[in-house]
């Protein structure tokens, strides 16, 4: 099974599912093997395409959700809002909220992944 966060809302993907092309928003891909073992990776959003067989996702950025630097995530959520704060300044608007939004999925990625350890 692949479990990933689409724009429209949570995916899972068991095998033999329908095609289908979808917008994938910045946050967790978990991917259960048949085994039971779940690996956690983060992606920045990107695509994610689904045939009977294959699950391919496209994303800029992918990192397993144990290699994400949490202080990193935190300065960059931290930059973001006060970013987002100071309307008299020369930020795009859209890129700060995607660059908070990226930040926060890397922490809610973190939080899940130190929840699924403490089991």
């Amino acid at each position: 099974m692949v479990f990933a966060t689409g724009q429209m809302g949570e995916l899972g993907i068991a095998p033999r599912h329908a095609p289908l092309l979808t917008k994938l928003a910045p946050g967790q891909v978990r991917l259960q093997q048949a085994d039971g073992e779940e690996l956690d990776f983060y992606v920045s959003g990107g695509l994610l395409e689904i045939q009977p067989h294959l699950v391919t996702v496209l994303a800029d950025t992918a990192e397993r959700a144990e290699d994400l630097d949490e202080a990193a995530a935190m300065a960059a959520k931290e930059e973001a809002e006060r970013a987002l704060a100071d309307r008299a300044g020369e930020h795009d608007i859209a890129e700060v909220q995607a660059q908070l939004a990226m930040a926060q999925a890397q922490l809610q990625a973190l939080a899940r992944l130190r929840k699924k350890i403490s089991r």
